[in-house]
């Protein structure tokens, strides 16, 4: 595992274009072989669209060969709907970027069989040929995408409860009502992040450093499922000062020494 550790939330979210960004010039997608690309909703992947927003802008990268797979929906929410994750990302991210729509996949909230829809995603990934690289953030818990405390590190896409806690979190985003959460929601597995050939995951603020400890310091276990990286062959955490405030003086000395070297 690597871990990046930066200043603040922006030098983050712009280190996290940048790789991104580099890593899609280097692969030289053309329309037969696209960069396939799996993506996060929430609110600490913003300062990464916004950079990346710049850069196709700049014209430092396209999107037009980039084929993207979106990490969860709520269930019950129509892709229309202001507080859908698919609305999100339009809003937020594709409208703003050279995208062909027809690349851009997300889960179906509003799909009459819900089972069979998890199950036509990870077909949909595999018939991509995979995620390259999986764009991630991390719950203060220390949750993947709504794969919450408890779930199965191999677990694949699926209806997913979601926690009293996640649905306080994202109360911001239903006008400050967390019974207008919906209590369930479609989800890609801890198991399909993991077999992304690359996971870069953003970890941004204070809220966030008892979670980070635990999954860089302590063991593997499913109560912090992000902790699953430490068996990955090729992950990175870019996080700010703030979230490593109860990493050991000793563990953000070594990554930092890391970084610092040619």
């Amino acid at each position: 595992m690597r871990v990046v550790i930066l200043d603040n939330y922006e030098e983050v979210s712009r280190w996290a274009a940048l790789h991104i960004a580099k890593r899609i010039r280097e692969s030289g997608p053309q329309a037969a072989k696209p960069f396939v690309l799996g993506l996060p909703t929430g609110s600490t992947p913003l300062g990464t669209y916004r950079e990346l927003i710049r850069l196709c802008g700049e014209k430092k990268v396209s999107f037009k060969n980039v084929v993207t797979f979106n990490m969860d929906e709520y269930l019950g929410l129509g892709e229309d709907q202001p507080e859908s994750y698919r609305r999100f990302m339009m809003d937020n991210f594709f409208n703003h970027v050279d995208m062909d729509k027809k690349n851009i996949h997300t889960l179906n909230g509003l799909a009459p069989d819900s089972g069979a829809e998890c199950l036509a995603y990870e077909e949909a990934i595999r018939a991509s040929g995979g995620i390259e690289l999986f764009l991630g953030g991390m719950g203060s818990d220390g949750h993947l995408a709504f794969n919450e405390p408890g779930s199965s590190l191999s677990s694949r896409t699926r209806v997913k409860t979601l926690a009293g806690e996640t649905r306080i979190a994202n109360a911001r985003f239903f006008g400050g009502d967390p019974r207008r959460v919906p209590a369930t929601a479609l989800t890609v597995g801890v198991g399909t992040v993991m077999d992304a050939r690359e996971v870069l995951i953003l970890v941004s603020g204070y809220q966030k450093a008892r979670a980070l400890r635990a999954v860089v310091e302590e063991g593997i276990n499913h109560m912090w499922t992000l902790s699953c990286l430490q068996m990955h062959q090729c992950a990175i955490i870019v996080c700010d000062r703030e979230a490593t405030d109860e990493l050991k003086v000793r563990t953000v000395r070594y990554f930092m020494d890391i970084e610092k070297r040619p």
